[in-house]
């Protein structure tokens, strides 16, 4: 059972745009972007390797090291975007290397032919930086304490764990030249514009912007169409409500988000906001995916006109991503609005939820199913809850989904489940799945606290 506590504030992004700007303005902003890309390959390149894992921290030294590369002065790129890329690049490959240790935790704890002491010894050298490196790249090193006393035979474990990194260690790469970061020193603000350096010494570029509100972090530029959106991360006071005393169980779900334990329900009818977007990008997909078809046949056939009047006018993805942008944003509004609802008609203390559960990989799901899953807002719904938490001082725990789902909450019986409903033929109980699960949330969380 896993508890997430409020600290004193939290961290959220204020959007800030600029007004359209000239092309000459457009061209720099892409500039700086794909050569703070090329800045961040290199060090993927360089660092990201079983050579280096040992050497991420602290980043000065990575920074030290690629300030006198040349890389910097090739390229024209001013400091305050270059650091700020490498750092990034860091940051990156760290979370990568977390993923990975994560991956092969997960193999080792399921891996029944290896003992406990086994477990015991490759577990705690996934934890210790220096100890995992020296095994990767085949160094001497010195035996955690825990497992010196441990019977192990260690040059299999050892090899156990280095082709488990293999299977999972990848590369680093971005693509990405459409944003960028810039530190305080960076840019300043003179007549309701944010003007930042430019590659000549001593000049910047000038953004109008569409308000006057200024700041004095590190921000990131958004490059779009004809303008460009800075995402600033701000402080925000948590709030604490001497009169959020309730506890609260909800179960999440596709069609109606929030189903809470006492019946009462938030986000009503959440698919209906999603579905039909869903089906109008897989049909417009299909459209798109026949005149790529027709596109590459007449570039084939040689009818280079055909071809490129089928490029211009058919496989532009300027109005296609406005569009799905704009639905996209409309569902967001819609979960925000929800969330904070429940949280101000219900005044919880504390919020019980289960665990998200991985999407099982041995199933062979319909494509229907697939794009559905993909386009699910679930992830997010739980991002938002645990940011309104902190925000209001909230406790949120997190619970096993085991034995919430079919069993009835009534009898304690293995029920049944029809389309939306749940029904339990031992006790006669009629009632949503949602509903149930929730009542079910309830009681396996208090049984856990009562023992």
């Amino acid at each position: 059972m896993g508890t997430v506590s409020a600290d004193s504030a939290v961290t959220k992004i204020v959007w800030q745009y600029s007004m359209p700007l000239p092309e000459e303005t457009m061209e720099f902003l892409r500039g700086i972007a794909a050569d703070c890309c090329k800045v961040k390959n290199v060090v993927y390149g360089k660092y990201a390797g079983i050579k280096n894992l040992n050497n991420l921290t602290p980043v000065y030294n990575i920074l030290n090291e690629m300030r006198h590369c040349g890389l910097r002065e090739q390229l024209n790129l001013p400091v305050v975007y270059y650091e700020l890329a490498i750092a990034e690049a860091v940051t990156n490959i760290k979370c990568n290397w977390a993923t990975v240790k994560n991956k092969v935790g997960e193999c080792i704890t399921a891996n029944e032919n290896l003992s406990e002491d086994d477990k015991i010894y490759l577990l705690t050298v996934l934890k210790m930086n220096s100890v995992y490196a020296a095994i990767l790249n085949r160094q001497e090193y010195e035996m955690p304490r825990n497992a010196a006393e441990l019977s192990l035979d260690i040059k299999r474990l050892n090899n156990l764990l280095c082709r488990l990194t293999r299977r999972y260690l990848t590369q680093p790469r971005t693509e990405g030249t459409d944003k960028f970061r810039v530190s305080p020193n960076g840019y300043s603000y003179k007549n309701g514009a944010i003007r930042i350096v430019c590659r000549i010494p001593r000049k910047r570029i000038s953004i109008p912007l569409r308000d006057n509100h200024t700041f004095d972090r590190q921000i990131q530029i958004h490059i779009r169409q004809n303008d460009v959106a800075l995402a600033v991360p701000i402080d925000a006071k948590v709030k604490r409500h001497q009169d959020y005393e309730n506890t609260v169980y909800i179960h999440i779900g596709s069609q109606d988000m929030f189903t809470l334990s006492n019946g009462h329900i938030y986000g009503r009818l959440l698919e209906e906001w999603t579905n039909p977007e869903t089906e109008r990008l897989t049909k417009k997909n299909k459209e798109r995916h026949k005149m790529y078809i027709a596109y590459h046949q007449s570039a084939e056939d040689g009818d280079a006109r055909k071809a490129a009047s089928i490029e211009a006018n058919n496989l532009g993805k300027l109005k296609y991503d406005r569009l799905k942008e704009k639905e996209r944003t409309r569902t967001t509004v819609f979960i925000n609005t929800e969330i904070n609802r429940m949280v101000r008609e219900e005044k919880p203390a504390r919020i019980v939820i289960t665990r998200p559960v991985t999407k099982n990989k041995t199933k062979i799901y319909s494509r229907s199913a697939n794009r559905k899953l993909a386009r699910s807002f679930h992830s997010y719904i739980r991002e938002r809850l645990a940011y309104k938490c902190r925000v209001h001082s909230i406790e949120l725990v997190e619970i096993s989904s085991k034995d919430t789902g079919s069993i009835c909450s009534s009898c304690g019986t293995e029920g049944k489940r029809q389309g939306r409903d749940f029904l339990c033929e031992d006790c006669g109980l009629e009632t949503t799945i949602a509903l149930n699960s929730a009542r079910n949330i309830q009681q396996k969380y208090l049984g856990t606290v009562n023992k």
